[in-house]
């Protein structure tokens, strides 16, 4: 077997459960035909890196199930009684956008059926902590959103929440926290917030050089690139330092190999679209640099913070559409239209 079939295989194994009984699984020729639309002499090192990173930063539903079934079990938030905890946690099921808060609070009552034969319907008593379920925390703007209608409108004088993820990007919780302690001065009420998750991924601009996300030390001298660059961006690109810390990554140079390959992909992809966003950058969507640059998936979407090479495109749509000018490694279920910088639908 070579190196290439090997990797192939490698990475069609480790996302085998992508959009399971929505998409065929993906194969070998799947991801093949993904890896193809990059210069051919880059193919084995870029497919290298992205195996190697998503080993730790693709959440299987087994991961979640697991991180779920030992958080439902944990002393830590559930104190020394898990059942009589569960029993009278009240589940908030108040997403605005998306159906993740619904998918997960499925899961997770699955748990709570299984090892304490209590279901979340039946459970939630006055004086009992509240829980917010989710998948994902990027920019923190879909959870802010949520919880700030909340707590102004619905929440009561006093309680505690539990705001529960698979993984939290760092500048996100900062800047969640910090609003969402500003609405509950302005209401008047005693709330405290916890944020529980299975990982934590830095992205703070004022730790860029130790960042686990996409963020470029230096960048390629591309003309596609060169005309993004110079468009006007109210928040402009500001490079790492190279080596510091790893994170996902393999090694700075394999980092270097993803981050550029990616990042050029994204930029032709930008060109192909008459109108883009501001929004809408090359390592995905957000309103800052080159894009936010998550490497974090799951197996029930992939998120437009992601890098637009890893989910843009669509295989059947027409010749004259733009989505048809790229293959997705993991094609993107949508909103009916696009409205948040959390892109999970």
């Amino acid at each position: 077997m070579t190196e290439r079939i090997g990797l192939l295989n490698s990475l069609a194994t480790t996302i085998a459960d992508y959009r399971a009984g929505e998409l065929t699984p993906p194969t070998l020729d799947h991801v093949e035909r993904w890896v193809q639309q990059f210069d051919g002499c880059v193919q084995v090192p870029l497919l290298r890196e992205v195996v190697h990173v998503l080993k730790t930063t693709y959440f299987s539903r087994a991961s979640i199930q697991e991180f779920l079934a030992g958080l439902a079990a944990s002393s830590e938030l559930a104190g020394a009684h898990p059942s009589e905890f569960w029993r009278s946690a009240n589940f908030l099921n108040i997403q605005q956008n998306g159906n993740s808060q619904r998918e997960m609070l499925d899961m997770f009552d699955g748990i709570l059926v299984a090892e304490y034969g209590l279901s979340i319907d039946l459970c939630g008593l006055q004086g009992g902590a509240f829980i917010y379920l989710d998948d994902v925390m990027f920019s923190g703007n879909r959870i802010g959103n949520d919880l700030e209608t909340w707590i102004r409108d619905a929440a009561p004088s006093r309680a505690t929440v539990h705001v529960v993820v698979i993984a939290i990007h760092s500048s996100g919780e900062y800047l969640t926290d910090r609003r969402l302690r500003a609405t509950i001065e302005a209401s008047g009420k005693k709330i405290g917030i916890k944020y529980w998750r299975a990982k934590t991924i830095e992205n703070r601009k004022s730790y860029k050089n130790a960042s686990e996300v996409l963020w470029p030390a230096k960048l390629p001298d591309d003309a596609d690139l060169n005309v993004y660059l110079a468009l006007a961006h109210k928040f402009p690109f500001e490079p790492r330092a190279l080596g510091g810390k790893l994170g996902p990554f393999s090694s700075e140079p394999g980092r270097q190999i993803l981050e550029r390959e990616l990042l050029l992909a994204g930029v032709k992809i930008r060109a192909n679209c008459a109108n883009p966003k501001d929004i809408m950058r090359p390592l995905g969507f957000s309103p800052f640099g080159l894009g936010f640059g998550s490497m974090i998936v799951t197996f029930r979407n992939c998120p437009n913070n992601c890098p637009l090479a890893l989910w843009w495109g669509d295989p059947y749509a027409g010749s004259s559409s733009p989505l048809s000018k790229w293959y997705p490694l993991f094609p993107r279920k949508t909103y009916t239209r696009e409205v948040s910088i959390d892109g999970f639908s």
